[in-house]
């Protein structure tokens, strides 16, 4: 550093320090004070007037519109349709009512995001009834998408339970919750055969399964223009009535189960010759009672331990309240109090036991007005227990376009819609219990959860790398066994780290560490709102790598 400065009118130098040894970030600031700059520190500088969490919206909202999710709701742009992303996108998030959706408006930057930051629970309630109206035409769209001519067609029901008392479609039913003091509603999701949601329809809560099945194989024909399908669903939902209407249905074909009263039938005709399975786990069989169908049978030796190990223990459970009633029963015979008399009083109590658990096929009882006793019925048990581990599918579809193995992993793929029902009812979208009241409201609700689920299984198989799950599952040798593992997936078990040392999240976990990507809104000292401008924290690697594998940029977020 050196000084310039006159002397008896002459110019001079002369040096006041030598800045060679120090940083060069220092040596700027001395350069800039030099020069008359006024310089304070960061703090000073800069005021944060804002900080929303922001990362987590900004991954649900972005794969939302890379999905194609504003075409899909309304070509036309519009506030319904903002409203609308936001809430699937808050559904996605942070589950809640309506009005807890809006006070994600400023707690996150959902409001901002999508340009609804005033939205009350009033136009949200607006939205789901514009929504509603284009419930058709999203569907539409969605099986233009993911269904095709001669492909799979996956369909099943489930249910959950209503708060309130006026719900029109809430009646009481067989709760799935484990509810069944309330009310409830059902509702069947239809999906392609890898489980991509194509449309959901609400019926009342004491809607019998298979009386739901008809109005989807006509939708899929006649409103989205797929005649010739391979339709999949469980012996409970296509059963042998539905079967014979859906063979009126030109193009239709359908793979399901038999129940096991008709297995027995097939063994006891001879159809079904146990002893083949000795040596392997797959046959195919036929049986006049079938023509023109093919009958896939099945060994599981796992599923006939299971079984085994459950029925000993409903028998064991049974057996323990038995011996409950019976010891009442002699208590009453002695004339103790509380004990039971009657013939009709204690075949009722004994009634509800053995019906409880579903034994009442494996107990003999015997019954007077003074007296009780049971035993086990080893013939109706072994009677079982040499079907057990069998199951045994029942198709049309011929054999040169789908081989017997290919008919067991169509069934099985019926999972996909088992595990769409576990993310609907579990904490990720929480479509219980239903609050709404007006049936139309019901409705575009489950259509909300539709849309949510769509859009949160796609980011959940764009993440796969980071999530426990099995990204890349080999093919399977054996379509009766369980699944195999991939190596990748039981090292990211074991390590619970990925290939390049970053934590293995659940999706949940996953989206709350991207939350923590914060934008602040940073306004310069002495300036006003306008020169204010918007700051995002630096992400972290496991950030960066979510983004990375959603196709999203950081920047500009």
């Amino acid at each position: 550093m050196r000084q310039t400065y006159r002397e008896a009118g002459q110019v001079k130098h002369r040096t006041l320090a030598s800045l060679t040894r120090l940083p060069t970030p220092v040596i700027e600031v001395i350069e800039r004070a030099v020069r008359g700059e006024q310089l304070v520190s960061a703090q000073q500088a800069l005021t944060i007037a804002r900080s929303w969490p922001h990362g987590h919206v900004a991954a649900v909202v972005g794969s939302a519109r890379t999905l194609g999710f504003e075409a899909l709701v309304d070509p036309q742009p519009s506030r319904q349709r903002d409203l609308v992303l936001a809430m699937v996108a808050a559904r996605v998030l942070q589950p809640a009512s309506k009005l807890a959706t809006t006070r994600l408006w400023s707690t996150t930057s959902l409001g901002s995001v999508l340009g609804v930051e005033g939205a009350t629970e009033d136009e949200l309630y607006g939205a789901m009834d514009w929504l509603l109206e284009r419930q058709e035409r999203i569907e539409q769209r969605l099986a233009k998408r993911y269904l095709e001519p001669g492909g799979v067609v996956l369909y099943d029901l489930s249910s959950t339970y209503v708060e309130g008392e006026h719900c029109p479609l809430a009646k009481r039913g067989y709760s799935r919750d484990g509810r069944p003091g309330k009310a409830q509603v059902e509702f069947g999701l239809l999906t392609n055969a890898d489980g991509a949601p194509v449309a959901i329809e609400a019926f009342a809560g004491n809607t019998a399964d298979p009386a739901t099945f008809q109005g989807q194989a006509a939708k899929v024909k006649e409103r989205f223009g797929v005649a010739e399908v391979v339709w999949v669903a469980d012996r409970g939902m296509l059963t042998g009535a539905q079967v014979a209407k859906l063979q009126e249905v030109a193009g239709a074909s359908w793979i399901t189960a038999l129940r096991a009263p008709a297995i027995q039938q097939l063994v006891e005709a001879g159809s079904l010759q146990l002893s083949l399975f000795d040596s392997q786990n797959l046959a195919e069989v036929t049986d006049p009672r079938y023509p023109g169908e093919r009958l896939v049978v099945c060994y599981n030796p796992l599923l006939a331990e299971r079984r085994a190990r459950k029925r000993e223990a409903l028998l064991a459970a049974t057996e323990q309240q038995l011996d409950k009633v019976a010891a009442m029963v002699e208590q009453g015979a002695a004339g103790g109090r509380g004990g039971l008399r009657g013939a009709a009083a204690i075949g009722e109590r004994v009634g509800r036991v053995v019906n409880k658990f579903e034994m009442a096929k494996h107990v003999s009882r015997t019954i007077t007005d003074r007296g009780f006793s049971y035993a086990r019925d080893e013939a109706s048990i072994a009677r079982e227990a040499a079907l057990d581990g069998f199951y045994v599918l029942r198709t049309n579809v011929p054999e040169e376009r789908l081989a017997a193995a290919a008919v067991v992993l169509a069934y099985k793929s019926l999972g996909q819609v088992e595990r769409a029902f576990r993310h609907f009812k579990l904490s990720d979208l929480e479509v219980r219990p239903i609050y709404h009241y007006s049936e139309p409201r019901v409705r575009a609700h489950l259509l909300l959860c539709l849309l949510a689920y769509w859009v949160q299984r796609a980011m959940q198989q764009a993440l796969a790398p980071l999530l426990f799950v099995d990204e890349a599952p080999p093919e399977r040798p054996d379509p009766v066994a369980p699944a195999p593992r991939s190596a990748g997936a039981r090292r990211k078990e074991q390590t619970k780290l990925t290939e390049d040392g970053l934590p293995v999240q659940s999706f949940r976990t996953l989206l709350a560490n991207l939350g923590t990507l914060v934008k602040n809104r940073v306004i310069p000292q002495g300036c006003d709102e306008r020169a204010a401008f918007d700051l995002l924290t630096q992400p972290s690697k496991l950030q960066a790598r979510a983004f990375e594998l959603l196709g999203l940029p950081l920047r500009g977020m």
